[in-house]
């Protein structure tokens, strides 16, 4: 037996046409009409796309969010198959924004997907994000990047879920959600919290008065007043590989380091993914979306920014199964 169109959302009007509201309405039955509707018109943006970002993507899609922004200059290799949820024999040298867009039109035909291949840094962002957004899920890797997408979030930008290091962890049931003051266990986000904290206190903001420069570097923060930025991020120790590469058969120059860093499972990287979706619809279904932070405002943040750096970014854009090339802006990176 179907469901009862729901008001606000119009179920499909043509025979044979994807039923969007049998798909997702159990999420209406969840968290309740209102958020139900919240959701299905939210705009979340995942910068990141490997084994933590790729499954926050899924489960958004899978959760009938309206608007996905995938941030990532990467491509699939087959090194990425034991964790990423769009990599497969099929996607190898695809464009992993591209192959999760493909991957969503079989989930959520009505998602709105916009593709942006590019990496985030400080000399690009916001004016790399091609259209507004309620949330975003830092899934990144690198430092410089995060604390951009920080500075942004604080600044008034968009509520920002940042991620910490999945790689080296074998226990799942250790990830946790805390503010970035009480993050431990967490070398990758303890280097955030300093510089997130030498940039607030340039800027003598509240948030970092009465901390002695230098705290964060250690593992167990002090009770420090928050800094409100929430962070996935697991307490188990990093477990060290449990092999160095064999030089005699490292790659060629260029080549993917198959044995690089810290090994990963995708029990790990894909719950690190799931509590990330999980705490970014949680913010959509709390407020209306248009009066989260974020939307209107990192718009107009995003069009003012940096006009003297500005150069075209290619991304592509699918909508109801139609595929449009757009050309979006972006400061030199």
């Amino acid at each position: 037996m179907g469901s009862a169109p729901t008001a606000g959302l119009r179920p499909a009007a043509e025979a044979g046409a994807p039923d969007l509201e049998r798909r997702f309405g159990a999420l209406g039955r969840l968290y309740g009409q209102a958020a139900y509707e919240r959701l299905r018109a939210g705009r979340v943006a995942v910068v990141g796309l490997g084994g933590v970002g790729s499954w926050a993507v899924e489960a958004l899609a899978r959760s009938g969010v309206g608007t996905l922004v995938l941030v990532d200059f990467d491509h699939v290799a087959e090194s990425n198959i034991n964790r990423q949820v769009q990599a497969t024999e099929a996607t190898l040298g695809q464009a992993k924004g591209e192959a999760l867009r493909e991957r969503i039109a079989g989930i959520h035909p009505g998602c709105r997907v916009i593709v942006v291949d590019e990496f985030v840094g400080p000399g690009n962002w916001p004016a790399l994000l091609p259209c507004p957004v309620d949330v975003l899920i830092d899934a990144c890797d690198q430092v410089v990047a995060k604390l951009a997408l920080a500075q942004w979030a604080l600044d008034g930008g968009a509520p920002v879920v940042c991620v910490g290091a999945a790689g080296g962890r074998r226990e799942p049931a250790r990830v946790q959600v805390a503010d970035l003051a009480e993050v431990s266990h967490d070398p990758l986000l303890a280097a955030l919290r300093q510089r997130l904290r030498r940039s607030l206190r340039a800027a003598a903001d509240p948030r970092v008065a009465g901390v002695a420069p230098g705290a964060g570097r250690t593992a167990r923060p002090r009770a420090e007043p928050a800094l409100g930025l929430r962070c996935v991020y697991s307490r188990e120790p990093v477990q060290r590989p449990a092999a160095a590469c064999d030089e005699a058969a490292a790659p060629a120059a260029g080549s993917a380091l198959a044995c690089q860093g810290y090994g990963s499972s995708v029990t790990v990287t894909a719950t690190f993914g799931m509590v990330a979706a999980a705490e970014a619809i949680a913010l959509l279904c709390a407020a209306n979306t248009a009066d989260l932070p974020g939307g209107a405002v990192g718009a107009a943040r995003a069009e003012a920014a940096a006009p003297g750096r500005e150069a075209p970014s290619r991304y592509t854009e699918r909508l109801s199964g139609r595929v449009v090339s757009s050309v979006g802006r972006a400061a030199d990176f």
